[in-house]
This record gives C-alpha cells, structure tokens and sequence, in this order.
C-alpha cells in the first residue's frame, strides 16, 4: 500500500511556485489574494486562517474582509465588485457555504472569470465541461496533481466519486473526462454504494460522512481519494474513509489530515500566481 502524502507533494509544489513569483515581482507584480469570508462559522475561519498563512507564506498580498452573519446577498456584491476593480487583487475567493438568507449563484456570478481563484463562476466551469481548462477548482486541481506525482493513470481506468458537490464532485468528473477515464458519479441518493466502488480503479471520496467507506467496499487494485474531514465529539479528525480497515487493502490511500488539504491551499496559490501572470 502507497500513502499518498499530500503535505510532502503539497510542499514541493509550493517550492516550485517561488521562481515563478520572483519573475512576476521583476514586472512589479505581486500576487494578490481577496477571500471574502461572512458570519462566524468556525470551519469556515479555520480554512480561510490557513490560506492567509500559506499567502503569507510565499509574500502573496493578502486581502480579507469579514462581514457579519446578518449581511445580505446585495452587500456581498458589492464587497466583490470592489475587489473586481482592484488592480492589485488577482484572485478572489468567496468562503463557502455562505448563510441562508445570501444567494450564493448570484453572488458567485458577481465575480470577474479573470479573479475566480475557485473556478465557480458558470463561465469557468462551462469551459471545464467543454475540456478548456482555465481555471480549475482548487481541490480537483489538487487531487489531479497528486495522481500526477505518483505517476497513478486515469486513462481508461474506472474513476467512482463519491459526492455531486460544484466545487469537488462535477468539475473531477470534467477533469476525468478530459483525461479519458471512465466516471460514475455516485451520491446519498444512490443505492448499494458498494457495488459502485468495488468496480473502481479510483475512488474519491467527498460526503462529509465519517468512516463511510469500508474494507468490503473496496477492491484490492483500488487507489482512495478522501476528500472527506470531519471534526468528531472527540476532538479526532477523520475522513470518509475508515482508514484503518480499508487501508491494508487498497493499492494507495490518502490520509486524513495530511492528504488533500494541503493539495488544495497549494492550489490556490497555484491559481492566484496564474491569474496574476496573466496580468498586461
């Protein structure tokens, strides 16, 4: 069994990231990140804590603006057009979920394509499905690459994923796709899940339900993506996938933590120094 370790590959990347900001700053430009993150959700100031410290980390500008749980969809717009017209913002993030009462596709929309640091506005993702890929949500992207750094083949190999969310389970698919693997696309609403992953070459994982896959839902060639975190009572962080059990038995596993969080901050730096080159 192969750990794939996402901390180390995450690390290298990031490395590899350093010559290319140096030549940006030689043109006077410095990467420039704008998260906009609204109410007090603990989750969610805890993901967008370690995206300023990775920012931080490799002398990106780092812009945050916190808005307070009572704020409305219009507020947010605006917060984003301003961020839209900023020269030296290249890339902006809008923390997800955001509350109720906002909506979240009109608010999304409100981005410019050029910053989407998460590829969500319907124009990225539209070009996604058609096989150009200009800007590529940040965990797919992540998980690709990781595959990539272990040299693990999608082409023609049976791809299961477990989880239909727009920012993780539709555009992976896309992203299969485009690399010729076959993609079954299963959810809560699917019935006898296991009979969909033991057929898999490659299982992703993203429900959000702790140690939802299990040994016997697994054959042994199988690679396991787990995209999946969760906070239990007891303060153990765990994934989607029972780990222990299911580990001994596959041919590669990420763990949980250690897997693909740090695959995706790496690429959303990744992105934003994109967007940012693409600067005239």
């Amino acid at each position: 069994m192969i750990l794939l370790d996402g901390r180390r590959v995450g690390q290298t990347w990031r490395a590899s990231l350093k010559p290319r900001i140096e030549s940006l700053k030689k043109r006077g430009i410095t990467p420039g990140l704008g998260v906009i993150l609204v109410g007090d959700d603990p989750a969610s100031h805890l993901y967008v804590a370690r995206k300023e410290e990775a920012s931080r980390a490799m002398s990106y500008l780092f812009h945050k603006l916190t808005l307070p749980t009572t704020t409305e969809t219009s507020e947010v717009q605006a917060a984003i057009v301003a961020l839209n017209q900023n020269p030296k913002i290249h890339g902006i993030i809008i923390q997800l979920p955001l509350p109720a009462q906002i909506d979240t596709d009109a608010v999304l929309e409100t981005i410019d394509p050029q910053k989407d640091v998460d590829g969500l506005h319907p124009a990225n993702l539209g070009d996604l499905l058609i096989g150009h890929e200009r800007v590529v949500p940040a965990t797919p992207k992540g998980i690709v690459r990781l595959l990539e750094a272990y040299t693990i083949e999608t082409e023609g190999k049976h791809v299961v994923i477990v989880g239909r969310s727009t920012i993780l389970g539709k555009p992976l698919a896309a992203l299969f796709l485009n690399r010729n693997a076959t993609v079954t696309i299963c959810h809560s609403k699917t019935e006898n899940l296991g009979f969909f992953t033991r057929q898999a070459d490659l299982i992703v994982m993203d429900t959000g339900v702790p140690n939802l896959l299990q040994a016997d839902m697994v054959a042994a060639k199988a690679v396991v993506i787990d995209a999946g975190i969760t906070k239990l009572a007891s303060g153990a962080v765990v994934g989607d996938v029972d780990f222990v059990a299911v580990a001994p038995n596959v041919a590669a596993i990420t763990p949980v933590p250690g897997g693909i969080g740090p695959m995706t901050i790496a690429a959303i730096l990744d992105t934003t120094l994109e967007l940012a080159e693409r600067t005239r």
